[in-house]
């Protein structure tokens, strides 16, 4: 996705969505210079819109898919799974389909600084599953799964002096990462503690 884009994404939704290391927090932010929708007229930035329910849904479900890189398809096919799951809230589900996927995880263990760096590493054969290549990026991880650095992959740009980094990056409980072996198990579902974004805003938009 260009930087551009980007910008457009984060004006749509009035809010930064992007992470550190990405153009949206940078000096060069189009966001910081034009806090408003791409296309409003001069007159019509004057007066605050009010939203309906319908485009408040929209922008909350827009904001969850961009930042995890989802597409449309994708993305409603999770929502439909959460719903049709019996006995457990579908927001629940929801997000552990997304924080469960690949190149999720590797951003997570701060194997990438990014969620599209970590979609390009998983594409390109540098990240092993329980001894075994996978690259694809939205492969769902299970409690029990190894993840880890494909061995030929190790000296190269994106993971060099990766040692450092990891050791002072934050990662979520239900990941459990080795230092010594460079491997980390997923030991159990995802937490939604301090989730930035309103799952139950999604599973409305695809309700209607």
């Amino acid at each position: 996705m260009t930087g551009d884009k980007k910008c457009k994404i984060c004006r749509r939704a009035g809010e930064k969505l992007f992470l550190k290391g990405e153009k949206c927090f940078t000096p060069k932010c189009i966001f910081v210079k034009k806090p408003y929708p791409p296309g409003k007229l001069d007159s019509d930035r004057k007066h605050k819109s009010v939203r309906s329910e319908f485009g408040a849904h929209l922008i909350e479900k827009q904001k969850v898919r961009n930042v995890y890189g989802v597409g449309e398809k994708q993305f409603s096919n999770y929502v439909k799974k959460a719903k049709n799951k019996k006995g457990v809230s579908p927001m629940e589900t929801l997000y552990e389909s997304l924080e469960s996927r690949l190149d999720n995880v590797v951003f997570r263990l701060g194997l990438a600084s990014s969620r599209p760096l970590s979609r390009q590493l998983v594409s390109h054969g540098h990240i092993i599953v329980n001894d075994r290549k996978v690259t694809i990026p939205s492969y769902q991880l299970a409690s029990g799964d190894k993840v880890s650095i494909r061995g030929g992959s190790r000296d190269i740009g994106p993971f060099k002096e990766l040692a450092t980094k990891l050791e002072k990056h934050p990662r979520p409980e239900w990941i459990k990462f080795d230092m010594g072996s460079g491997v980390a198990l997923i030991q159990g579902k995802p937490k939604d503690a301090n989730f930035p974004f309103n799952l139950s805003s999604v599973i409305e938009f695809y309700s209607r």
